[in-house]
C-alpha cells in the first residue's frame, strides 16, 4: 500500500496493531475526502481488527495529542467525516453482530456492519432494521448513529435516535462504558461515568424552557446535540439518545443495541403524477393522513436525468406518464393485499377530490399510477434512492452543491417554504433539483454551482445565509438528515440562539475536554465557506496533459479527462457487496484503495499534482488500478457515470511509456500478433499445459501462474473462407479467442444464423492478411497506439457493410463490445460510431430482428452467467429472452458480480488468488449447486474458463446451446 511515511503516529502504532496502519500519501489522499465538498487529509488510517486495535490507537493519539475520527463508509454529505486526524476506518474487520434476540426484536452489532448486510442477516428471521437510508448497500450503522439518519420511511419508524437502544462507547479518557435509558433519581455512585450522567441531566433540566423554546417540534431534527433527551419531561432517559447524531464527537462507539422491527410482508406504491411542482408540494399535507410508510418526491429534472442513464429508463418507462413536473411516491405496507388496494383507491380518491385527473389538462392534469409488481416498486426505490447521484451526473462544471439540501419544515409550509427558496435560488442565477422524503417535510435541494470559482462560493455563502433564514421563519430545522459536520455547524447560533450553542460546547467540553474526537464539527467549527478546505481549494489546478483516449464529453484538462475523472463525487455505490457487478475487487478484498471511489481518487490527486511529481504513473498508482478487472460495472452501475475501464486504460499508457512493458503484458498484449504462427503449431504453443514442470518452470518469466492451466490452442482454427456467403444479411466479427481457442462457438452461430435463412459472412481485412482484431489484449496493457491501428484496420472492411446497414454480429462480449465502447473514443469519428451503431451481440440480433429458428426442447434446466459487459451494455435481457427461444426452456440467471477470470487477470501469478475469490463470492458456490444435467452457459471466454477451472464444469456458449436445439434431443456438451 505504499511506502509509509514517517510519522510519530506511524511509529508509535507499528508491531502494536493486528489490523492495517495506512500511512502512504495515496493512502491518507483516499481518506481525505467523503461525499462533501470538503476534504482534509488525515494524519493516517489504522483499520482495526478488534477492540484491542481501537484502543491501542486511540492510547497513541491522546499521548501525542492527535484527534481521532471514526470512519464507516465514509458517504456523509457535510464533512463529518474528514479531518486533520487519525482515521479508524471500521468498515472491514469491525462489522460483526454481536447478539441477536428475535423473540424481543433487538441485536448488538460492531458499528461497521452495513444496512443491507444487517438485513440480509435479519430476514430469515422475519425482521429488518428499518431506517432505510438511500446508502444502505454502504452505511455503516456506526455512521448512521453518529449521524442519526433518517431513511426514507421515517414517518412510520422515526430516526436513528427512536432505533437506538443502547451504545457502548471509549470516552476520551479511555473508560468504556455503556450509554443507555436511566432513571433520574436513580443514578448513583462516585464512578466518573455517573458523574458524567448525573452532570447531562442536570444540564438538561437546567435548559429545559430553552429547549422546549428553541428545538423545532418536527421529526426531521439532527441539527445540535440531542439535549432535549436529558430534560426532565422524559419518565426515563436514554444517555445513548444524547450520543445519537453526535458525528463522532463525543465518543468511539464499540456496539450498537437497536429495536428491529417486523419484515414488511406486501406493499404497493401510488405514483401520483403533478403538473407543477408548487402542485405537489401542497398536495403532501392531504397525503399524508392517509397513513402511508413514505411519501417521496421526484421531480422533473430527476425524471429527465434518469431517462439518460441506462441502468434507470426501462425503469422510468413504467411507471411514469406523460411528462409531470414532479412525482410524490407514496408506499403503503399494510399487511395484505387487500388492505394495500383499499389504500391505493383512497389514494386515487384523494387526487381526484384535490382536481387531478388525467383526463384533464393544465393545471388540473394528473393523477395517480398504481405500482403493485414488487420489482417495479423496489426498481423505482433504486431510482429515488440514487436520486442524489443521480442529479450528480451532469457532466458540466457545475455541479448540484449540498448544503442546504435537507432543512425541513412543518408541511403546511412546504409548498410556500419551496416556493421561497426556489426564488432565493433565481436571484442568485442558480436553480435547484428537488427529491426525497415529503412526507415529512425535508426535501433534498441543491443549487447548481461551481466549487472550483471563487463567485460560486460567495453566491454559496449568500443563499445559505438567506435559506436558513427563511428556515427559521417557518420554525423549521436547518439539519433534517445529513447532519451538520463542517457544512451547518457554524449555523447552530442562528437556528438555536447563543444560549443552546453554548449547552452544546458544554456538553463537548464535559465530554471531550482536549477534543481528541473528531473536532470542528457541531461546536467550535470553521467556516463552510473556508476554501482550504475544499476538495477544489483556492489552489487546486491539473496542468496540461497527454491522453490516449477521447474524452472530450466532459470539461478540463486531458481533453477532458480531468472532468470525467472528477464526476465521482465520493457517493460510495460502489462500495455495495451484493447486487449488480460494481465493484468485485473490493468486495473480495474491503480495501478503499481497491474501489472505484479509491481510484478515482487516486486519479483525481495525482492529475493536481497533489501525490507529487509522476504519481499518475507511479508504482501506487499502478497498485491502485492493480485489482481492477475492466468489468465495466461502474460504466452502468456509478450512478455519475465513472468509467474506471477506460480510465485504467490511461494509467497503463502512460505507464508503458515510461516504463515499457513487462515480459508477461508483452505475451498478453501482442496476442494476436502470434496467434496465427501459434495456431500452426498447437502442440507446441499448448506445451506449457502438457509437459510436466514447464508451467512451474515458466511462471516466473511469464508471469502466468503455475497453478492454472492457459487456454488450448485449436488445432483446427476458425477460418473466414468458412462462411462467406454473396451479399450477406448479417456479417460475423470473428474474435480472437473464439477464432483460436473455441472456434466451434463461430461455427455453431455461422450455423444457426443460416437455419433461419440468412446469408452469412465472416468479415475479412481489406489487406487479406492476419484475421482482424478489435485492439481488447493491446488496450488491455497499455498499447493503445497498437490497439488504434487494429481498430483502423478493421473499420476499412466494417464501414462498407454497415455503410449497407448489414448488422455485424459477435459472440465474445469483450471483443464484440469494444466496437461500440472503445472504439469511439480511441478512434473517434463518423466511420467508428457508425460501426458501433450496427454492432450486436448475437442474442442482440436475434431478438431485435424477431428471428424465428427451427428449435426443439433440450430437455435440461440452462443455468445462465452473464459476462459483465454484457451487463454493463444492458445485454442480458436479450440473452434470456434467446435462450426462451427454445421450447420449455427453464432458465436460471446466477445474480453474480465479475467471474474474476477477467481476460489474461484470472492467469496471473500475482492475481490468480483474488480471481478466485472473485468467483467464490457468488459464482462458482452457484455453478456447484447446479443439477448434473444442467447445462451451464457462459458467451464469455474468461467466464466458461472460469467455470471449468473452480467448479470443475463445462460452460458453453449460447451459440452452441442453440444448435442443440436444432437437434432432436439436444445431445451434446
Amino acid at each position: 500500500m505504499g511506502m509509509m511515511e514517517k510519522s510519530p503516529l506511524a511509529s508509535r502504532l507499528a508491531g502494536k496493531i493486528e489490523g492495517e496502519l495506512l500511512f502512504d500519501a495515496f493512502s491518507r489522499g483516499r481518506y481525505a475526502t467523503d461525499a462533501s465538498i470538503y476534504q482534509m487529509t488525515p494524519l493516517g488510517a489504522v483499520v482495526p481488527k478488534s477492540l484491542d486495535d481501537i484502543e491501542t490507537a486511540l492510547g497513541a493519539a491522546r499521548e501525542l495529542g492527535a484527534s481521532v475520527l471514526p470512519r464507516g463508509g465514509g458517504t456523509s454529505q457535510c464533512g463529518q467525516t474528514v479531518n486533520h486526524s487519525l482515521v479508524l476506518d471500521n468498515s472491514k474487520y469491525f462489522n460483526r453482530i454481536l447478539d441477536l434476540d428475535v423473540a424481543n426484536r433487538r441485536c448488538v452489532v460492531q458499528p461497521g456492519i452495513v444496512l443491507d448486510e444487517l438485513n440480509r442477516a435479519l430476514k430469515p428471521h422475519g425482521l429488518w432494521f428499518p431506517v432505510d437510508v438511500s446508502t444502505a448497500s454502504r452505511a455503516t450503522i456506526g455512521g448512521m448513529a453518529a449521524n442519526n439518519s433518517c431513511g426514507g420511511r421515517s414517518l412510520r419508524y422515526g430516526t436513528m435516535r427512536d432505533n437506538v437502544l443502547s451504545i457502548e462507547a471509549i470516552l476520551a479518557d479511555g473508560t468504556r462504558t455503556t450509554f443507555g435509558p436511566v432513571d433520574r433519581n436513580g443514578v448513583l455512585g462516585n464512578d466518573p461515568t455517573s458523574a458524567l450522567i448525573s452532570e447531562m441531566l442536570a444540564l438538561g433540566a437546567r435548559e429545559q424552557a430553552e429547549i422546549a423554546a428553541r428545538f423545532p417540534n418536527i421529526i426531521r431534527r439532527v441539527g445540535g446535540y440531542n439535549i432535549d433527551a436529558l430534560t426532565p419531561d422524559h419518565a426515563r432517559n436514554n444517555m445513548a439518545h444524547l450520543l445519537v447524531g453526535s458525528e463522532g464527537t463525543l465518543g468511539y462507539f464499540t456496539a450498537i443495541e437497536l429495536k428491529l422491527s417486523p419484515l414488511q410482508s406486501t406493499k404497493v406504491t401510488g405514483a401520483c403524477h403533478f403538473p407543477t411542482f408548487h402542485a405537489a408540494m401542497d398536495a403532501a399535507q392531504h397525503l399524508v393522513p392517509l397513513k402511508p410508510a413514505a411519501v417521496e418526491l421526484v421531480d422533473d429534472t430527476m425524471i429527465a436525468l434518469a431517462r439518460d442513464i441506462p441502468m434507470f429508463r426501462q425503469t422510468i418507462s413504467q411507471f411514469v406518464q406523460g411528462d409531470p413536473a414532479a412525482l410524490l411516491l407514496v408506499e403503503f405496507a399494510e399487511g395484505s393485499d387487500a388492505a394495500n388496494a383499499a389504500k391505493l383507491e383512497e389514494l386515487s380518491d384523494k387526487m381526484a377530490a384535490l382536481g387531478f385527473g388525467f383526463d384533464r389538462s393544465g393545471k388540473h392534469w394528473g393523477g395517480s399510477v398504481a405500482v403493485t409488481d414488487l420489482k417495479l416498486q423496489n426498481d423505482i426505490g433504486e431510482v429515488r434512492k440514487s436520486g442524489l447521484n443521480i442529479m450528480m451526473s451532469m457532466k458540466s462544471e457545475g455541479k448540484p452543491v449540498s448544503f442546504v439540501e435537507d432543512c425541513a419544515v412543518e408541511l403546511p409550509d412546504l409548498a410556500a417554504y419551496t416556493a421561497g427558496l426556489t426564488e432565493i435560488f433565481e436571484k442568485h442565477g442558480t436553480k435547484g433539483t428537488w427529491y426525497a422524503h415529503a412526507s415529512v417535510g425535508c426535501l433534498h435541494v441543491r443549487p447548481v454551482l461551481n466549487m472550483k470559482l471563487d463567485k460560486d462560493v460567495k453566491t454559496m455563502r449568500a443563499i445559505a445565509e438567506e435559506c436558513f433564514d427563511l428556515v427559521a421563519h417557518y420554525k423549521g430545522s436547518h439539519s433534517g438528515e445529513h447532519g451538520d459536520g463542517i457544512v451547518r455547524s457554524e449555523f447552530h447560533e442562528k437556528m438555536f440562539g447563543p444560549q443552546m450553542v453554548a449547552s452544546f460546547n458544554e456538553v463537548k467540553d464535559r465530554f471531550d475536554p482536549n477534543r481528541l474526537f473528531n473536532p470542528g464539527k457541531i461546536v467550535q467549527p470553521p467556516k463552510m465557506d473556508d476554501r482550504r478546505l475544499f476538495r477544489y481549494g483556492p489552489d487546486y489546478t491539473v496542468k496540461p496533459m497527454k491522453t490516449a483516449l477521447d474524452w472530450s464529453a466532459w470539461p478540463g484538462a486531458g481533453g477532458g479527462f480531468q472532468g470525467a475523472v472528477e464526476m465521482c463525487n465520493n457517493n460510495g455505490a460502489c462500495r455495495k457487496l451484493k447486487g449488480g457487478v460494481m465493484c468485485p475487487s473490493y468486495r473480495v478484498t474491503r480495501n478503499e484503495r481497491d474501489v472505484v471511489r479509491g481510484r478515482a481518487n487516486s486519479l483525481r490527486l495525482a492529475i493536481s499534482g497533489q501525490l507529487g511529481p509522476d504519481a499518475f504513473a507511479s508504482d501506487d498508482m499502478v497498485s491502485a488500478m492493480k485489482l481492477c478487472v475492466s468489468c465495466k460495472g461502474c460504466k452502468r452501475e456509478c450512478p455519475t457515470g465513472v468509467d474506471m475501464a477506460k480510465m485504467k486504460i490511461e494509467v497503463l499508457a502512460a505507464r508503458a511509456e515510461k516504463h515499457g512493458l513487462s515480459f508477461h503484458d508483452k505475451l498478453v498484449g501482442y496476442m494476436p500478433a502470434y496467434a496465427p504462427f501459434a495456431a500452426k503449431l498447437p502442440w507446441l504453443a499448448n506445451a506449457r499445459n502438457w509437459l510436466p514442470g514447464a508451467a512451474k518452470l515458466t511462471e516466473r518469466l511469464t508471469g502466468f501462474a503455475a497453478s492454472r492451466k492457459l487456454p488450448a490452442w485449436s488445432n483446427d482454427p476458425f477460418l473466414d473462407t468458412e462462411f462467406q456467403d454473396a451479399d450477406p444479411d448479417v456479417v460475423l466479427w470473428a474474435d480472437i479467442f473464439n477464432r483460436y481457442f473455441e472456434p466451434e462457438n463461430l461455427r455453431a452461430a455461422g450455423r444457426v444464423l443460416r437455419a433461419a435463412g440468412l446469408r452469412v459472412a465472416v468479415v475479412r481485412p481489406a489487406d487479406g492478411k492476419d484475421p482482424l482484431d478489435c485492439g481488447r489484449t493491446y488496450l488491455a496493457v497499455g498499447l493503445v497506439e497498437e490497439a488504434r491501428a487494429s481498430a483502423r484496420r478493421a473499420l476499412k472492411a466494417l464501414v462498407p457493410h454497415a455503410e449497407k446497414g448489414v448488422p455485424i454480429v459477435g459472440l465474445e462480449p469483450s471483443s464484440l463490445l469494444t466496437l461500440r465502447d472503445e472504439w469511439p473514443v480511441l478512434v473517434p469519428g463518423p466511420e467508428a460510431d457508425l460501426v458501433a451503431q450496427h454492432a450486436l451481440m448475437l442474442e442482440e440480433y436475434l431478438v431485435r430482428n424477431e428471428i424465428a429458428l427451427p428449435l426443439k426442447p433440450l430437455g435440461r434446466p440452462i443455468l445462465l452467467h452473464g459476462h459483465c459487459h454484457q451487463k454493463a451494455h444492458n445485454v442480458m435481457p436479450d440473452v434470456q429472452k434467446t435462450l426462451a427461444m427454445i421450447p420449455q426452456a427453464e432458465v436460471s440467471v446466477v445474480e453474480t458480480s465479475c467471474c474474476g477470470m477477467a481476460g489474461a487477470f484470472g492467469y496471473g501469478k500475482d492475481t490468480v488468488e483474488t480471481s478466485l475469490k472473485m468467483a467464490e463470492l457468488d459464482l462458482l458456490p452457484a455453478v456447484r449447486a447446479a443439477a448434473q444435467d444442467a447445462l451451464v452457459v457462459a458467451d464469455g471466454t474468461s467466464c466458461r474458463h472460469q467455470i471449468k477451472d473452480g467448479a470443475a464444469r463445462e460452460a458453453i456458449h449460447v451459440a452452441r446451446i442453440l444448435e442443440m436445439a436444432l437437434d432432436a434431443g439436444g445431445k451434446g456438451a
